[in-house]
């Protein structure tokens, strides 16, 4: 049985090298890194340094080339394909910059799909979808196509989906970059109402100074490993 005061998340000398010999990337050099249950954070660095990467191993979509990401006690990559995937669908919500909703169906019925995929029944998922749409202010656009909402609609739209079934994690990886400052705001102001109100765990991949200063806790991603916020940080846009 899990400790409950031992971490939600923690990585130990995560390593990522894309490709052999000489002309080999190495994109993370040792990560470490140790999250609680309700904690978040907010992941920034330069362009292209790997912060995408960084988020896709700890969300189980790619796989380190050395170093473990333990979670509640275990380490995932001791998992086959099949356990992964059934972990990703259970325990961690995702929210990409482009929203990856499927747009010739409506809005509760993407909703509903994670629910689905674990073969819940249609009417639970259905309630559960209308709930969550209802509390990202999405009541009066249940049944609309998606490819028919605007751009925040949509991203609220995957906020729902990747919470419906209340994962203790939530990984988002630019959320805001396609949306206009005001809405790329609000959406960003749901997340964190998610995180107050539901006690979900958010790491957050961000190049917005803005986002990662209301995060709280910022860390910087230089030379593939993970500093605490320092001024670096701030010069980010």
């Amino acid at each position: 049985m899990t400790n409950p005061a031992s971490p939600l998340i923690e990585v130990q000398g995560l390593c990522k090298r894309f490709g052999d010999g000489p002309a080999a990337i190495e994109v993370l050099r040792g990560v470490d890194l140790v999250l609680q249950g309700g904690d978040r954070v907010a992941i920034v660095g330069q362009s292209g340094v790997g912060k995408s990467t960084l988020l896709h191993i700890l969300g189980t979509l790619d796989h380190p080339t050395a170093g473990r990401v333990i979670f509640r006690g275990d380490n995932v990559f001791d998992r086959s394909s099949a356990e992964l995937a059934r972990l990703r669908n259970r325990f961690l919500g995702f929210v990409f910059q482009f929203h990856h909703l499927l747009p010739e169906f409506s809005a509760i019925e993407n909703v509903m799909m994670p629910g689905l995929l674990q073969e819940r029944g249609r009417e639970e998922m259905r309630e559960r979808a209308g709930k969550i749409l209802e509390e990202v202010g999405l009541l009066h656009r249940l049944e609309h196509p998606v490819g028919k909402l605007s751009g925040g609609e949509r991203q609220r739209v995957a906020v729902a989906r990747a919470l419906v079934l209340e994962p203790p994690v939530l990984l988002a990886d630019e959320p805001t970059g396609n949306l206009d400052p005001a809405t790329g705001g609000d959406v960003a102001n749901l997340l964190l109402e998610m995180n107050r109100t539901r006690g979900t765990t958010l790491i957050v991949v961000t190049h917005s100074a803005r986002m990662a200063e209301e995060l709280g806790r910022t860390l910087v991603l230089v030379d593939g490993r993970l500093e605490e916020g320092t001024a670096k940080a701030k010069g980010l846009a």
